[in-house]
Formats: C-alpha cells, sequence, structure tokens
C-alpha cells in the first residue's frame, strides 16, 4: 500500500527533528535565542512544484519566504485593507533590514495561465479572489499570450513595484539593499537572473 502524503509529511518532520534536534541542535537553538536574521528576503508562488528553501537549498533561517499566486507584487498603496504581501515586505525590509531581496517567477505558472486565458475569453470560475490578484499583472498581457514569456514580464512588473515601496526605495538608494529577479525553468532545471540595465534574463551556469 502506498504512503499518503501527510504521512510522509510526518515521517519528514520526525527526519528534519532527528537532523536540527538531534544532531545539529546549536543552529535552531541560535535561532530561538537570537531571533532571525535571514539576509534575504524571497518573494515566490505558491506553486507545489516550486519550494524556494529547495531550490536554493537553504537552511532554517536563511530566507525570509513571501508566497502567493503568482509571485506578485502588489502596487504601493497603504489603506485600512488588507496586505498581505506588503506586510511581510515591510517587515523584511524595516525590521529584518535584509540584504537582498529576490522576486522569483517559474515556468508553467497556474496564475500567469489563468490571466492568460481571460484574456482569449476565459474566465476563471467559481473565484472570488484569484481574479482580482492577477490583474496586478495584466499589463503583461501586451507581450503576447505565451505563458512563460509573460511570466518573465510579470517578474519585471513586480519588480517595478516593489521599488514604488519609499521604503524599499530608499534602502535600494541608500546601497543596503538590492533587488533581484530570477525565473526558474521547471522542464530544464534552470535559473534566469534578470539584469536591469540590459532588460534582459540571462541563464545562470
Amino acid at each position: 500500500m502506498t504512503m499518503r502524503t501527510i504521512d510522509r509529511m510526518m515521517a519528514g518532520f520526525r527526519s528534519f527533528r532527528a537532523i536540527y534536534y538531534e544532531q545539529r541542535p546549536e543552529r535552531v537553538a541560535d535561532l530561538v535565542e537570537t531571533g532571525q536574521r535571514p539576509e534575504v528576503l524571497l518573494i515566490a508562488c505558491s506553486d507545489s512544484r516550486v519550494d524556494p528553501a529547495i531550490l536554493m537549498n537553504a537552511e532554517p533561517g536563511e530566507m525570509f519566504i513571501v508566497r502567493n499566486v503568482a509571485n506578485l507584487v502588489p502596487p504601493y498603496e497603504p489603506d485600512d485593507q488588507y496586505h498581505g504581501t506588503s506586510a511581510a515586505i515591510e517587515f523584511a525590509v524595516r525590521d529584518l533590514k535584509v540584504r537582498d531581496a529576490v522576486v522569483l517567477g517559474h515556468s508553467s505558472c497556474g496564475g500567469i495561465s489563468a490571466l492568460v486565458d481571460s484574456a482569449e475569453g476565459g474566465v476563471v470560475p467559481d473565484h472570488d479572489f484569484i481574479g482580482p490578484w492577477m490583474n496586478i499583472a495584466r499589463c503583461c498581457l501586451e507581450h503576447g499570450p505565451d505563458i512563460d514569456k509573460v511570466s518573465r514580464h510579470s517578474v519585471r512588473n513586480s519588480l517595478k513595484n516593489l521599488l514604488d515601496f519609499p521604503f524599499v526605495r530608499d534602502a535600494v538608494d541608500a546601497g543596503t539593499l538590492n533587488v533581484h529577479g530570477w525565473w526558474y525553468g521547471m522542464k530544464e532545471g534552470a535559473l534566469w537572473r534578470y539584469r536591469a540595465d540590459e532588460d534582459k534574463f540571462y541563464k545562470d551556469d
């Protein structure tokens, strides 16, 4: 009988506990006693196939990760509404004082696919939140219907929105924060990095 995913997760936690609480307890003890000090804010997609900690082989405490549908950074709109992603960005930059902020897009993104479908006459049925959320990237549809191409342009758009946050821009101008756009190609297992000075993605070797 095949083990259910939930059971494998519990077994995985036991393995995690054995490594970090029994074999290397000093790592967790430091995080508990002194708090988190991540150097990187990573804004990633909620897609179950794209786990940033696994992709980057990160240790606990190394990255402050924000995940949402299609790894979008919303516009800077301070008001009395709910802004989970914006709140996380503010905390990472203002309080944790991360040194780097990364927007990580990926191929075959479901959120971007829904956006492209809606532009071609389709709709997202019975969804209250995905459509309005994906409108953040609607301007990227001008680059055509190719999902991966729109996804890369969405990373550019999110970087633009990120730099519109005054405290982000202030940190970048002060030289204490660097922003990065990355794009992960799942099929070939490749990482592409965006160079703003050339407005182009380059494959990481």
